[in-house]
């Protein structure tokens, strides 16, 4: 069966399922705009260019969320009726928002039998949604309304303290290590029962407003404030104060996120959880003490909604057919991919000064002992918003030097940390309670043995966020880091994204060379080709 996900909202995409094919992409990859709202064109002709697909062989066309203004949903209309014909209208089905988060996870984790999990700030008039899966069926047993949004509670805090709501809570959760908790936050959301209570009766920017006057926080200064912690300065008055209003934030989402985990723990079946409080690997590590294998779906985010809508039409119509099993996603390599002699023509063309190697990986391996920033491109882009070996930026952990020099070659703020990619045969030297995670879903405590020997990729609180990797996983990026191990015993690289600070992950070989030369990267790696400066 051939099934279309579509997400035209925030953060839009498309996936396609052609039989046990799969292919996905979002929006932002192929216009190059970070977070893209709106109908995802580029991304719907990429999956079926992929899939070889023409627009009648579609046979159900998925879409995630239900409610639209009409303007929307007339536009929504005019854009699927402009690829799929008069006719579209018979093969489209809605999938409810939450529905859409639990399924990417529960018909991704392999599991008959699970708990599904959803948590953001708000979808189709909801901010959470709690399932019993059960052979491919999902009967929700609780939910919250948007007005009771522990998602909406900590992108409130993140506009309090001068960063872009919806965008950027991982510098909150970053920022919260650097200090202690000083504010009770019990007054403004608790549990209740399985669904959250938001005190305040707000959300959006009048919660923000609301939280600057509880809290005494001047929020008309609060973009010039986070301008400075970004630069590295964290040591003012106000500057601490905005740090202990982050870590009284990410202790108050951990220990709702700690008694939710309790609770659901009673239901003895696993856990899958995915939306955009899934995105937040500390509290991820709170749900880890009661479901050690907690799966996460790698693009927890609404950048995944166009695959749970997908999946679950799919699981439906394989009940149906009584043809339903359990599936579980092994990798995320499931982008687009370019051929080595589209990638040459573009390098003979830009003039630039390269060369060929069979031997790539001893190669990279050697470079990255140099101490040198190197932009690695291979294979098919990854799905979620994570680098896993494919489009990364890799350099040596071992140097704290490094960090000062990627900070400013990627114009990232200074008080966030890098994580690593290790192989996944030495986590029990690594990390505390180790337990394999493929795709950077969860956070860690460091060994003392790893925050010695490979410092640039463990943060001031001894935390640090792995890609454990196995050969099968990644054969080239696996191999790479067994060189480096070879050489230096530590058997890991630093691992980023590779994008400019605020700029979506590189897509095309042109997207990596423009960044490669943006960011005064030391060399750049497309396929077995070596560009250099």
């Amino acid at each position: 069966m051939i099934i279309l996900g579509v997400h035209d909202g925030h953060d839009a995409g498309a996936v396609l399922f052609k039989g046990e094919e799969l292919y996905a992409v979002n929006e932002e990859r192929l216009n190059r705009i970070k977070k893209y709202r709106g109908f995802p064109e580029l991304s719907i002709k990429k999956v079926l260019e992929m899939g070889e697909v023409r627009p009648e062989e579609v046979e159900v066309i998925a879409v995630a969320g239900i409610f639209r203004k009409q303007s929307r949903l007339l536009e929504l209309e005019k854009n699927l009726k402009s690829i799929f014909g008069e006719d579209f209208k018979k093969r489209v089905l809605f999938v409810e928002h939450h529905l859409a988060h639990a399924s990417s996870s529960y018909f991704t984790s392999g599991w008959r039998e699970a708990l599904a999990l959803s948590i953001d700030a708000a979808g189709d008039g909801l901010s959470s949604s709690i399932y019993v899966a059960r052979d491919g069926e999902m009967i929700r047993i609780a939910q919250s309304t948007y007005l009771d949004s522990l998602g909406d509670f900590y992108a409130s805090v993140t506009e309090l303290l001068g960063f872009k709501p919806m965008r950027h809570e991982g510098k909150v959760m970053s920022l919260a290590a650097y200090g202690k908790p000083t504010y009770d936050l019990s007054h403004i959301i608790e549990l209740n029962g399985l669904t959250f209570e938001n005190r305040l009766k707000v959300v959006g920017v009048e919660a923000t407003k609301k939280l600057a006057e509880l809290l005494g926080y001047p929020l008309s200064r609060a973009k010039e404030i986070a301008q400075q912690m970004k630069k590295g300065n964290l040591d003012g008055e106000v500057q601490k104060k905005a740090i202990e209003i982050a870590a009284s934030a990410q202790a108050h989402l951990e220990k709702i996120i700690d008694e939710l985990g309790l609770k659901l723990k009673s239901y003895n079946l696993k856990l899958a959880y995915a939306g955009g409080v899934a995105q937040n690997v500390k509290a991820n590590a709170v749900l880890r003490k009661y479901f050690p294998d907690l799966w996460i779906f790698p693009a927890m985010d609404d950048s995944g909604l166009a695959f749970g809508a997908a999946a679950f039409v799919k699981a439906q119509f394989e009940r149906l057919d009584r043809k339903w099993k359990p599936f579980k996603l092994e990798h995320v390599y499931l982008g687009p991919s370019y051929d080595e002699s589209e990638i040459e023509a573009l390098l003979r063309a830009e003039s630039l000064k390269f060369e060929y190697r069979e031997d790539v990986e001893g190669v990279v391996a050697e470079m990255l002992l140099e101490g040198k920033m190197v932009g690695f491109f291979q294979g098919r882009m990854e799905y979620g918003p994570r680098a896993l070996g494919n489009r990364s930026i890799l350099a040596d952990p071992r140097s704290k030097y490094v960090v000062k020099k990627l900070n400013v070659a990627l114009n990232r703020d200074v008080f966030q940390p890098f994580a690593p990619s290790m192989l996944e045969e030495r986590i029990e030297d690594y990390l505390e309670e180790p337990y394999p995670n493929k795709f950077m879903t969860m956070s860690y405590k460091a060994t003392e043995k790893m925050a010695n020997e490979a410092p640039a990729v463990v943060h001031v609180d001894r935390t640090t966020r792995p890609q454990t990797l196995l050969r099968e996983d990644n054969p080239r990026y696996y191999n790479i880091i067994k060189h480096f191990e070879a050489e230096t015993g530590v058997g890991m690289v630093l691992n980023t994204s590779f994008n400019m600070h605020g700029e979506p992950i590189v897509c095309s070989p042109e997207d990596a060379l423009k960044t490669f030369k943006k960011a005064k990267l030391d060399a750049l790696v497309l396929e077995n080709f070596v560009v250099y400066q």
